[in-house]
């Protein structure tokens, strides 16, 4: 359940629902009047696919309309933005207007995300109905810093929704509505590419979004597990704060921090493009062009997968990854044997929308003994979903 207030902070609930909706989310939204000053309800029921409510009841049918089933319905009521006048009422139990007596019959968790300019926020008054809010056990998003509607900057900003989503996803990670048999684990994860440096302005790379592996540790933490993400050098990507990083960009800081974790690890999942070779001495200095060849010797990075292979113990799980371009299958099966994986996820560049850089995945599961399960081209985001569930049934 949505609620809106009437702050202009309100057209970014268009975006956010549409976010939500893309999470596969039920959204119902509950505007209050001075809301639709500032964003239509046709948007917002657009964007949502259900019908907007602001009034008690019908002016025209008669129709009630129940806060009472509507606080019942949600699995959370989610105040974004939330305006000082609001946040006032429920404190003080001011019931004026739909969304606010929905709120004081809600049986669910609920959650605001604070929008005002900075004197507002930073008032003590303010201050003071925020944590009589969390003391009732409303969770608070963090209002950050930046350019206000006044002009002005400083705190009182609303999260922006990117931001809002992951919360709700680790609210709902530690409230499952289901038990998962993954939940509470202990999840290694390496995702992205690694750069092995030629020189301190150049380097052998590749194109690995590391999309996969992050798409792996946000699914984790919405099945209740606690995932820790090695991640090659990957910009602007917006985690979730359940997910511990680890930041890297070379393979042999992977492969370290991958030793080091691993011991304390449930299951690792090597998604991670890490370099199979390095220049075997990396120049001090940035090298000049001239008019002749540059020979750059290579040699083998550490094998992370191999190594963690044959310091696996019997309770834990290690899923390896494999990215070929012909004999995939053959391919696979050996990596499987070499690295004492326990199962790879394999996908082709001969696949259309798989690979590097997309959006979306076509993979193929393969056991130690040659067992196969193919799935069709999926965002990453379903296939992170169908790569944990296959772990849950078959390994836990």
């Amino acid at each position: 359940m949505l609620g809106v207030t009437g702050s202009i902070a309100a057209y970014k609930t268009a975006y956010l629902i549409r976010l939500l909706k893309k999470e596969r989310a039920d959204v119902k939204v509950i505007m209050t009047p001075a809301a639709k000053d500032f964003i239509t309800p046709l948007t917002l029921s657009v964007f949502s696919q259900s019908r907007i409510y602001s009034e008690p009841f019908n002016p025209v049918t008669g129709k009630w309309y129940s806060h009472i089933d509507l606080g019942m319905w949600a699995d959370l009521f989610l105040i974004v933005p939330a305006t000082a006048a609001t946040i006032g009422k429920m404190v003080h139990g001011i019931s004026d207007n739909l969304l606010l007596t929905t709120y004081l019959s809600a049986r669910c968790p609920v959650m605001v995300a604070p929008a005002m300019d900075a004197d507002m926020y930073e008032h003590q008054a303010m201050q003071e109905n925020l944590e009589k809010l969390q003391e009732r056990n409303v969770q608070v998003l963090q209002s950050p810093e930046g350019e206000l509607a006044s002009g002005l900057s400083g705190p009182g900003r609303m999260m922006e929704p990117e931001e809002i989503v992951l919360e709700l996803k680790s609210f709902f990670a530690l409230h499952p509505a289901k038990k998962t048999k993954i939940a509470g684990k202990k999840i290694l994860i390496t995702a992205g590419p690694t750069y092995e440096p030629i020189d301190p302005v150049r380097y052998i790379g590749n194109h690995s979004s590391g999309k996969m592996g992050i798409a792996l540790a946000e699914k984790a933490v919405q099945m209740g597990a606690e995932p820790v993400l090695i991640l090659g050098p990957v910009d602007n990507v917006i985690l979730s704060r359940r997910i511990r990083v680890i930041r890297v960009n070379t393979a042999d800081e992977m492969y370290e921090a991958a030793q080091k974790e691993f011991p304390e690890s449930d299951v690792a999942i090597l998604a991670a493009a890490v370099s199979d070779f390095k220049p075997a001495n990396a120049y001090g200095s940035k090298v000049k062009r001239e008019d002749k060849e540059l020979v750059i010797r290579l040699v083998p990075t550490r094998d992370i997968a191999a190594a963690l292979g044959r310091e696996k113990t019997n309770k834990q799980i290690l899923v390896g990854f494999a990215l070929e371009t012909e004999n995939e299958l053959e391919n696979a099966m050996e990596k499987i044997r070499k690295k004492n994986l326990d199962y790879i996820v394999l996908n082709s560049l001969r696949d259309e929308g798989a690979g590097f850089g997309y959006d979306t995945n076509k993979i193929t599961i393969i056991d130690k003994s040659g067992n196969r399960k193919e799935y069709p081209l999926k965002s990453k985001a379903e296939v992170a979903e169908d790569i944990l569930k296959y772990l849950q049934q078959q390994y836990l």
